[in-house]
């Protein structure tokens, strides 16, 4: 792969981030600079490294962030420092999406250049919204056209007479604002008025909206219900098998909005979960991982490894922080000697699996103070080496509990938590906009964190919808300390019970 001085025309698909080609991944992983448009989900911009450069250069039919003459001479520029530019599109590069312009710009610049198809909108909504495009008792093609031409050219390309008279199902992109004027004019040439129309809003993301009627009276429906762009129009029988066929929008959390406050490495799974069940996700992270104020205590504990009866970890942050730490000292996995390891939570004992490290002890309720009696039960700890590893700022009650179980405790700080302020991907300004149906919080410090960025109680106020989840007690604590009650917590402390919580609540 090239990576230096190319501009890629990368599809980034419709707006589920799962719809990216694994191509299109691959080569955010290496762009120096990234150019995105509107209607591209931010949350992929996750993919490119730290270092990269973004550029919004954001179209909607109203406003233009970057004119396209300046867009495609800020490809060439950055392309001839020798940058491997990812010009990312909504959809695909080729289809409506003036892909082909740009290309020609570059082929006229001599700058080098490749094309990376994505999943545009005219395939991928209608499955979301339960239409097949062809079916053999209804349609056996499809005529796809935009509803938005160029304001300044003086000849219309789109013949309504002909796409009326072809057969089929018609698919209309660009076309909200004009579908009413769309639909009489289907009607003056042929087709019949009660012709079934669907649109769908924001197809296949959480927010996906879907409205009926026919040809005669989609304009009314637009109107009556508000419904904006960007859309996607399907004309014909083939509607019909919406009932029956809608998967998407009969998921258990389909169009709920919650937000999700785990740092940003974390969230992805929690999000993910709720993105399978179709909810709206909003990724606010109000915490980040950072190294903790004195490094010498740990460096201390890792030389002093094999005085250790017991190392705990009490959250996947410690687990990943310590190994990174571990591993510059030494070489080998063996190193860490005969060390049992206890976990606190399924979360915990996954990470350390995955460096192939055995958990001898975890207890059945996820909290913290909880290891001490699972230790107990596992063996006497009395005047046993215990290396506790976890955030700099944690309950006292976990090493207060195994001292006065005899246990000589080293309780070690392997990162600190701080507050996270960027909003890279514009959830914040969709919370201040829009609120939102849950806020989820997965521990003390994203509750403090959240608080001090947002004013917890001023968000409840402004949007009194919002639910509050819990993944457990000591989380709980936090909230109800603002003077807050979680509308659930979860049963089992893990992000399965805090999705299970809300999924109980919303069913």
């Amino acid at each position: 792969m090239k990576s230096k001085g190319i501009v890629y025309l990368v599809g980034a698909g419709p707006g589920d981030i799962g719809l990216l080609t694994l191509r299109g991944a691959e080569l955010l992983k290496h762009a120096d600079v990234v150019v995105y448009d509107a209607l591209v989900n931010a949350d992929l911009l996750r993919l490119a490294p730290k270092t990269a450069e973004f550029i919004y250069g954001g179209k909607r039919a109203s406003s233009h962030a970057i004119p396209q003459s300046e867009l495609n001479q800020l490809l060439i520029a950055k392309a001839r420092e020798g940058k491997c530019v990812v010009r990312l599109k909504g959809g695909d590069p080729y289809t409506f999406g003036r892909g082909g312009e740009e290309a020609e710009e570059l082929v006229a610049a001599k700058v080098p250049f490749e094309v990376v198809p994505g999943i545009s909108s005219f395939v991928a909504v209608p499955n979301y919204a339960g239409i097949p495009l062809t079916h053999r008792d209804h349609s056996s093609s499809f005529t796809v056209v935009t509803g938005h031409e160029d304001p300044d050219k003086e000849e219309k390309n789109i013949n309504w007479a002909q796409v009326a008279k072809t057969p089929g199902t018609k698919v209309i992109l660009m076309g909200t604002e004009r579908m009413g004027e769309i639909g009489a004019q289907l009607i003056e040439h042929g087709m019949a008025k009660d012709t079934p129309v669907a649109m769908v809003r924001w197809g296949t993301l959480g927010k996906q909206r879907s409205i009926d009627g026919t040809l005669s009276t989609i304009g009314g429906v637009i109107q009556k219900t508000n419904f904006g762009p960007p859309s996607v129009a399907i004309v014909g029988d083939v509607v019909t098998l919406r009932k029956k066929l809608n998967w998407f929008e009969k998921r258990s959390l389909f169009g709920k909005r919650i937000v999700v406050t785990r740092t940003r490495e974390q969230a992805s799974e929690l999000a993910k979960e709720l993105l399978e069940r179709g909810a709206d996700v909003l990724e606010i992270p109000t915490i980040k991982i950072a190294p903790p104020s004195n490094l010498a205590d740990m460096a201390d504990a890792i030389v002093a490894l094999n005085t250790y009866s017991w190392i705990i970890f009490t959250s996947p942050n410690g687990v990943s922080v310590f190994f990174e730490h571990f591993f510059r000292a030494f070489d080998d996995l063996r190193d860490i000697g005969g060390v049992r390891i206890a976990a606190v939570g399924p979360a915990t004992a996954a990470k350390l699996k995955e460096l192939h490290l055995k958990v001898d002890v975890m207890p059945d309720e996820y909290v913290g103070k909880k290891i001490a009696d699972a230790l107990h039960k596992f063996e006497s700890i009395e005047n046993l080496n215990i290396l506790l590893l976890r955030a700099e700022v944690a309950n006292s009650d976990l090493p207060k509990k195994l001292e006065e179980m005899g246990a000589i405790v080293d309780d070690v700080a392997c990162y600190k938590t701080i507050p996270e302020t960027e909003d890279l991907n514009g959830a914040v300004a969709r919370l201040a906009e829009n609120g939102a149906d849950w806020i989820t919080f997965t521990s003390g410090s994203t509750v403090e964190n959240f608080h001090a960025r947002f004013n917890l109680p001023k968000v409840i106020a402004n949007f009194p919808h919002i639910k509050l989840a819990s993944i457990g007690p000591e989380t709980s604590k936090a909230i109800v300390a603002l003077g807050l009650k979680p509308t659930v917590e979860a049963r089992q402390h893990t992000i399965e019970g805090l999705v299970k919580a809300i999924e109980n609540f919303s069913s």
